[in-house]
C-alpha cells in the first residue's frame, strides 16, 4: 500500500450529509439506488450507491452519511452523480455504509 502524506489526505473532501430521499435507479447496472442527501453550506447532491442488499429505501432516510463532495461529477447513464457514498464491503461483498454514530452539523468535515 501506498503511504500518503497529511497533505494528501486533506485534499479528499469527507463531509456529513443527511439523507433526504433515496430513489430506485433500474437503469443502474448494478442494482442502485439514486440518493440525495444534504450537506449543508456544500448543498444538496446527488449519487449513486450500490447500497440496495442491506438497506431498504425508507431506513435510509435521515441516516446521516460520509460522502466525498470534491470529486469530479460522473455521468453513470443518464444519471449525474455529485459525491461519491462511502462504505464498506462485508464478507458478501455487499457495501455498508459508513455512518455516525451521533448527530454532527450536515457539511462537517471529517479530520
Amino acid at each position: 500500500m501506498e503511504e500518503i502524506n497529511w497533505d494528501d489526505f486533506e485534499k479528499v473532501a469527507l463531509h456529513a450529509g443527511t439523507i433526504l430521499e433515496v430513489l430506485d435507479f433500474p437503469e443502474a447496472r448494478r442494482p442502485a439506488y439514486k440518493v440525495k442527501a444534504d450537506f449543508g453550506e456544500f448543498g444538496i447532491k446527488m449519487s449513486s450507491a450500490q447500497i440496495t442488499a442491506q438497506y431498504t429505501k425508507e431506513e435510509l432516510i435521515g441516516q446521516q452519511i460520509v460522502g466525498v463532495i470534491n470529486f469530479p461529477k460522473k455521468q453513470i447513464g443518464k444519471f449525474m452523480s455529485e459525491f461519491l457514498v462511502t462504505g464498506f464491503a462485508d464478507e458478501n461483498g455487499d457495501i455498508i455504509l459508513t455512518t455516525l454514530k451521533g448527530k454532527v452539523p450536515n457539511g462537517s468535515k471529517m479530520v
